[in-house]
């Protein structure tokens, strides 16, 4: 509201005259006004001001119904009407903010929004209101707590604001800009420039944005850009106020006269259809406040400051006889407000009084209101009463009083001793990103914990291997399923929750906050991903895999190279392993081996996962050694193969998994046969009888796995010597010990996982007695204990009791090979490799200490059916590619949630929950031994002219001209891309109860034809790949109307498109990533999301983000060929629209 050109009077009523917080009785009131009401003792009125009970109120026309006082004597600034409860707001010039419920105007609520200045505008949201100050904007609940407070800068002076839409708003005043605010981060997020400032009133309407300035002009903005599309030059002197409804607008205001503003009694009117005014409506009094009120016509209501009101219409003459007088206790209106029902109208007067006229007895304000919460009545004095016979009585009901006495239930300081608190462990985050300057050490905060707050246990005890001590103290849940609160929460089952938008909208950087690339789990058979993650992570697997390349359609080393490569170059976004998979499920091993899921089955965990990992993991590394043992690589293929990298007799993946060893089978004849074998990995074999044995016999996990290496056992044999199948002893003996040792745990059944269970508790209490005192499962922690454990010399040598529970685990073991063809294997501690110093010495005398790299758990949950997570050693060269320090980190791997932990976290294993499944140990300085150069194996022969799978192609199809030797692309060149998809899963969706979707599993899409096309050059315009994808799956919908694919065009025996393997388009794409060209296209992401490709975002152009306006939706390809093209050259290319 523009006050330039009012009643002089007014400059009486400054805000400092009249401040909330010291109200005063002003001494122009009306001493009558006030006999029938009650003031509190800071003399605010209590009851609102009836009418008398003799006024009738007709139906259909507006009569006074209540008047009540919000503030003795300060004027009122603004009123407004609850768009979503039954309440009227009014805000004052001292900066006090006062509602009331109901037609009877009862006080609802009642406090300061700002000290010093005037409240100007009041918005109502769903969950507080909105108070606009000179320069503040501060959000509040209706009861007066702060929701947040916003504040802008001191030269602002804003007058008004604009609610566009749930979590939008515009903020104008007097200067020369309009503030976008997100009312969800609270955030400025665009700042819009006003070519004329003053925007003192601000409407909306499904067309335009409408801002109305001191200087009598209205501009009409554009509701996407903001810019002006029209502007009406209304008043010559100044805008009082202005409304708008369907086709018309409707302002009131001041002319320049010779003495000054005059208020003009002329309404200007405007239709929005053809943006010019029509007639102006003359008026009886003088308008300074005009709103529509479209009931059964768009009648307008027109008041004056002097408290007269006139009702017309807008394209009509205005009759004297409609005009009705409202009786205002102060000389001026302030402000006039109409509520969403039409149904009540509200005046605030110059003395702090609120005025309500309605057109019905009862009256509602919104169409649809909510109910208000009301403050509770006290109960103190109706207490129900208690029960004492009942165990589960909440004692808390029992109100009790505050006392500076001594409680009964205080301990007498004879009977308790001061314990001191262990300090929790530094985050492993902190550690992991420290710097440090001298002997301080310097890291950015986490935010992982609230500040200056570190919770403790009260009670550190062995209790979490009673079963019993992990139910749950409330009875609720105790027969469902009750150790499902012990699954941590970064181990449970991750899900994507989509949306409309898909991926994009979805926060995968709250889930990983490390530059490492974790992998998405909603594809088929996607339980592999841990153990894609473990191979990734060792050094000399990731080089000779992506060194790789054969001419094999479906091999699964070559698509494992190519995913080690997406994930090189990831930047923390999370890849997936559709084309590995998808590669995987082709091979005939892998489902005669039980390994390929059905979608049920992996979605229910029908499956043991556990048992399932440990046979992929002997798949994949079967598989992979056979694949690298092909040399025979054609020219333009060319790998590994004749790299130093790989020799002649064996892969390298035999080199680094593959133990030669002995088998001995001796007959009780005493006939002896040996024969040589190797093994990729081992599986422990626990000792016989482990179970019945409950006195807790200690076994080392070395003793267990030398057992294992070493087997011994009785079986049927054939004998050559008998001539028959006989009992013979059948022994193993190592010859060679492999450079990565890997074990498969075969924890199956409860026995295996109770032995588990057993040796961690003898573990834990050889521990704590070798620490710190034997303590039995029940004995508490003396203060001794504590003390001993908080020494100096406790904390150097001693871990913490949560470190030492659950593992059985060693971090390191020493093996020996011995000249009687034995094999030593023990415990390798850090107290070890200080007295015999560094490993690698002792190499020359058969000596090997292996490092826990990698262990792979089973989580059980029975609510989402399980999981498998990894913990994996990532080491240095890894940080120093990704982050660019030299560091050592254990992290979870848990699909895309990658986390950083602490060393210890990676052996514990409690076995209710968190099972073992597989384990990698290293050799020291493996990566030393090997050649770790990664050469491009792609070269630019790719891209040349190949033979079509399709037996029926004809030359006369060919839809593109291959590239010369000439045309090769170079850096920065420009490719055109596009990519036509089919579907083989459709989407799985439900409806919520409200009616919206969610989506619970996407569409799985397959890329059916891939086009590229020169950016340069003098076949510019004409591509040089248009490549239609051979499938062997199952497809559901071949998207015609979208992507032109129809049944048989991927068929190789029916076909008549140039048909090529996915694999052989894929290297002409990773061809030209690699080369740096750069691809122009629209909706590039979902394409190379798809065809399973990582590109740098330098390397894109991309016309949907190129297009894009902030906040607002993606625009399509169809409506840029048109506004570029044109409607002739948009309908010659696009015929059917």
């Amino acid at each position: 509201m523009n006050f330039e050109g009012l009643d002089p009077g007014l400059a009486e009523y400054a805000p400092a005259m009249h401040s909330a917080l010291d109200p005063v009785l002003d001494a122009h009131l009306n001493p009558s006004l006030l006999q029938n009401v009650e003031l509190d003792p800071e003399g605010v009125a209590l009851e609102a001001l009836p009418v008398q009970e003799s006024v009738h109120i007709m139906e259909g026309v507006y009569s006074e119904l209540h008047s009540v006082v919000a503030e003795v004597g300060v004027p009122v600034s603004v009123s407004h009407f609850d768009l979503h409860e039954e309440m009227l707001w009014v805000g004052s010039h001292g900066g006090h903010a006062t509602s009331f419920f109901g037609p009877a105007l009862e006080r609802y609520s009642s406090f300061q929004v700002n000290g010093s200045d005037d409240i100007r505008q009041i918005q109502s949201l769903e969950n507080g209101i909105l108070f606009l100050t000179k320069n503040n904007l501060k959000y509040m609940a209706r009861g007066g707590l702060i929701i947040f407070d916003y504040l802008l800068d001191e030269n602002e002076d804003m007058h008004s604001l604009l609610l566009t839409d749930s979590s939008t708003l515009l903020v104008g005043g007097l200067q020369n800009h309009i503030l976008e605010i997100d009312l969800n981060t609270v955030q400025e997020t665009q700042k819009y420039a006003v070519e004329t400032p003053g925007v003192t009133i601000m409407r909306q309407s499904n067309r335009f944005f409408f801002c109305g300035h001191t200087s009598g002009k209205i501009s009409l903005r554009d509701l996407r850009t903001f810019k002006v599309e029209h502007e009406f030059d209304a008043f010559s002197g100044s805008l009082s106020d202005f409304d708008v409804h369907g086709n018309l607008l409707a302002a009131c205001g001041f002319s320049s006269r010779l003495t000054g503003l005059a208020c003009d009694r002329f309404l200007k009117v405007y239709d929005l259809r053809m943006m010019r005014a029509i007639t102006p409506l003359q008026v009886h009094v003088d308008p300074a406040f005009l709103r529509f009120i479209p009931t059964y016509t768009s009648r307008l209501a027109i008041i004056s400051q002097s408290g007269q009101c006139q009702f017309c219409e807008p394209t009509g003459l205005a009759n004297p006889a409609d005009i009705f007088h409202v009786n205002p206790v102060g000389p001026l209106l302030m402000t006039f407000d109409v509520s969403a029902s039409k149904q009540a109208l509200a005046f605030g007067d110059s003395e702090g009084c609120v005025h309500l006229w309605t057109d019905s007895p009862e009256p509602s304000f919104n169409p649809y209101s909510r109910e208000t919460e009301f403050a509770l009545p006290c109960l103190v004095d109706s207490l129900p009463p208690l029960d004492w016979s009942q165990d589960l009585l909440p004692l808390f009901l029992i109100p009790v009083p505050l006392t500076t006495d001594t409680l009964l239930s205080d301990w007498p300081a004879a009977n308790s001793a001061p314990a001191p608190r262990r300090a929790p462990p530094v985050d492993a985050e902190i550690l992991r990103t420290m710097k440090k300057v001298g002997f301080i050490g310097y890291a950015p905060n986490p935010r992982t914990r609230l500040r200056n707050q570190i919770p403790y246990r009260l009670k550190e005890s062995d209790s979490e291997f009673d079963s019993f001590s992990q139910v749950t103290e409330s009875p609720i849940g105790r027969e469902e399923e009750p150790y499902l609160h012990m699954v941590s929460k970064k181990y449970r089952k991750v899900t994507i929750k989509y949306s409309k938008l898909g991926l994009e909208d979805f926060d995968f950087k709250h889930y990983n906050k490390t530059l490492f690339a974790g992998l998405e789990p909603h594809i088929p058979n996607a339980y592999c991903n841990c153990m894609i993650q473990v191979l990734y992570f060792l050094e000399p697997v990731r080089c000779l895999i992506q060194n790789h390349l054969c001419q094999k359609e479906f091999c699964l080393a070559c698509e494992l190279g190519f995913l080690f490569h997406m994930l090189d170059l990831s930047r923390g976004d999370p890849c997936q392993g559709s084309n590995f998979l998808r590669a995987f499920r082709t091979i005939p091993e892998a489902s005669a081996l039980g390994l390929i899921l059905a979608d049920s089955d992996e979605a229910s965990g029908k499956g043991n996962l556990a048992r399932l990992i440990q046979r992929w993991n002997r798949f994949i590394l079967t598989q992979l050694h056979q694949d690298m043992q092909e040399l025979e690589v054609p020219q333009a293929y060319r790998g590994a193969g004749g790299s130093s990298f790989c020799s002649s007799g064996d892969s390298v993946i035999g080199q680094l998994f593959s133990c030669e060893m002995e088998n001995c089978s001796l007959c009780r004849c005493g006939s002896e046969t040996v024969r040589a074998s190797s093994t990729l990995l081992f599986t422990l074999s626990y000792p016989e009888g482990s179970n019945s044995d409950k006195t807790g016999k200690n076994c080392d996990f070395a003793q267990v796995l030398k057992r294992s290496i070493c087997l011994e056992q009785n079986t049927q044999a054939w004998c050559d010597n008998c001539e028959k199948y006989q009992p013979t002893i059948q022994t193993r003996n190592i010859r060679h010990l492999p450079d990565i040792l890997v074990i498969n745990c075969e924890v199956n059944s409860l026995k295996e996982a109770d032995f588990w269970r057993m040796q961690a508790e003898v573990a834990f209490k050889m521990a704590m007695k070798k620490h710190g005192g034997e303590i039995s499962k029940n004995k508490e922690f003396t203060l001794a204990n504590w003390k001993e454990l908080g020494s100096p010399e406790g904390m150097l040598m001693c871990p913490s009791i949560e470190e030492l529970k659950n593992v059985w685990l060693p971090f390191s073991i020493r093996m020996k090979m011995t000249k009687n063809k034995g094999l030593d294997v023990c415990n390798w501690t850090d107290v070890d490799e200080m007295q015999w110093g560094p490993a690698r010495a002792e190499e020359e005398h058969g000596v090997y200490v292996y490092d826990l790299m990698a262990t792979v758990v089973h989580i059980l949950d029975s609510r989402t059916g399980g999981s498998l997570v990894a913990h994996i050693k990532v080491g240095e060269t890894y940080h120093q590619r990704k982050e660019g320090v030299t560091h050592q980190q254990w992290y979870l791997f848990n699909d895309f949630l990658i986390e950083p932990i602490d060393k210890h976290e990676a052996v514990q294993f409690d076995m209710n929950w968190k099972v073992p499944a597989i384990l990698y140990y290293i050799k020291r300085n493996l990566n030393s031994k090997y050649n770790l150069n990664i050469k491009n194996p792609i070269e630019a022969s790719v891209l040349l002219a190949e033979a079509s799978l399709a037996r029926k192609q004809r030359k006369t199809h060919t839809t593109f001209i291959p590239l010369m030797l000439n045309e090769m692309p170079q850096v920065g060149d420009l490719v055109g891309l596009d990519a036509e998809f089919v579907t083989l899963n459709e989407e799985e969706a439900e409806l919520r109860s409200d009616g919206t979707k969610s989506t619970i599993k996407p569409s799985q899409m397959s890329v059916a034809r891939i086009t590229c096309v020169r950016g340069q050059g003098p076949n510019e315009g004409i591509p040089f790949i248009d490549d239609y994808i051979s499938t062997q799956e199952q497809v559901v919908d071949y998207l015609t109307q979208y992507s032109g694919i129809k049944p048989g065009d991927l068929d190789a025996k029916i076909s008549s498109k140039h048909l090529t393997t996915l694999k052989s388009t894929y290297l002409k794409l990773r061809f030209l990533i690699d080369i740096g060209v750069k691809f122009v296209g629209h909706g590039l992401q979902k394409d190379f999301r798809v065809i399973n490709l990582m590109v740098p975002k330098d390397q894109v152009l991309d016309t949907v983000y190129l297009f894009h306006m902030p906040r607002k939706r993606m625009i399509s390809l169809r409506f840029l060929a048109w506004y570029f093209l044109g409607p002739k050259l948009f309908h010659l290319y696009f015929p059917q629209t």
